[in-house]
């Protein structure tokens, strides 16, 4: 018998994307209430899941916004909301504004003038104000706002996170599909990829646990990778193993400026590379709040999880 998730409704941003979709999925087996807001409802497989109410509208419009948080007095609100490119800017561009900064600072007056209090916000490791990149200085100002309201907030900074569906393994496991052999900026760079459905279950259990309030918590797998072994995992998994060539950094800063101007959202940005100035790993002795806090054991990323 399935247990009823016995918490307030949930208010969920960012609810179509690869995380929002597994806090959804793990939420609706819950049996809790949940809403969605999106400019786009009828071409989402999630609508299927129970207990979900989707709201077409636009969260960036303060009037669409409040109109959203007045769905329920008690509510729960998770901001997953983000992007990972954007136009070249200081100290970042406006898209990178618009959904790391601004929407945190109009969520948290919505949140004000609609008497809620709970928020559980998505950050990134690496985010800094005065981080390498755009990408880390607009998540890192977004931080800022979260930590400087009067909110009961909780944040999390995950790694670079994988799973079935993601946009990371599989994008590299399809350009060794058609690829000869793939030149790699950043190939010696270290990251420690922590698993989506993990990354759901910390924030679904923060809802219950009242000492995350006012907390910020790193959340990582529990191996460290090269870039180059994450992309020889990726082309071994799709069977299209590829020879990887590292690249100086001056090739690699002129191979992501070609891929900027290329039609469609970039492989590889400059900004990107800024981002992997530093290793996206947990800093030594530091504990990963998976275990720590939240009481889990990481998974680890093998083949059997993309099939």
């Amino acid at each position: 018998m399935t247990t009823r998730f016995d918490r307030p409704t949930v208010i969920l941003l960012g609810g179509r994307g690869f995380v929002g979709s597994a806090i959804a999925t793990q939420l609706a087996r819950l049996q809790t209430s949940l809403i969605i807001p999106s400019r786009r409802i009828n071409d989402t497989p999630l609508r299927v899941l129970p207990n979900v109410r989707w709201l077409e509208m636009d969260i960036h419009q303060d009037a669409q916004l409040d109109e959203l948080l007045a769905m329920a007095d008690d509510a729960v609100v998770i901001n997953l909301v983000g992007i990972l490119h954007d136009k070249e800017a200081k100290p970042y561009g406006p898209g990178f504004a618009r959904a790391h900064v601004e929407l945190p600072q109009r969520l948290i007056s919505a949140m004000h003038r609609r008497g809620l209090r709970r928020l559980l916000h998505m950050s990134a490791l690496g985010a800094d104000p005065q981080g390498c990149s755009m990408y880390q200085r607009s998540k890192g100002e977004g931080e800022r706002c979260v930590r400087q309201s009067d909110l009961d907030w909780t944040i999390f900074r995950p790694s670079v996170i994988f799973g079935r569906h993601d946009h990371f393994i599989n994008l590299f496991a399809s350009m060794q599909s058609v690829l000869p052999l793939v030149p790699l900026a950043g190939a010696n760079v270290e990251f420690q990829p922590v698993a989506v459905q993990d990354v759901a279950q910390a924030f679904i259990k923060s809802i219950g646990m009242p000492q995350t309030v006012h907390n910020s918590f790193d959340l990582a797998g529990p191996h460290v990778y090269t870039l180059e072994e994450l992309v020889r995992f990726s082309g071994v998994l799709k069977g299209h193993p590829r020879l990887v060539m590292a690249l100086p950094a001056s090739l690699a800063w002129l191979q992501a400026l070609l891929m900027e101007y290329m039609p469609g959202p970039p492989l590889l940005s400059r900004d990107n590379l800024r981002s992997m100035q530093i290793d996206n790993i947990l800093p030594d002795g530091y504990p990963n709040a998976l275990v720590s806090v939240f009481g889990m054991t990481p998974t680890t990323l093998t083949p059997q999880i993309y099939r």
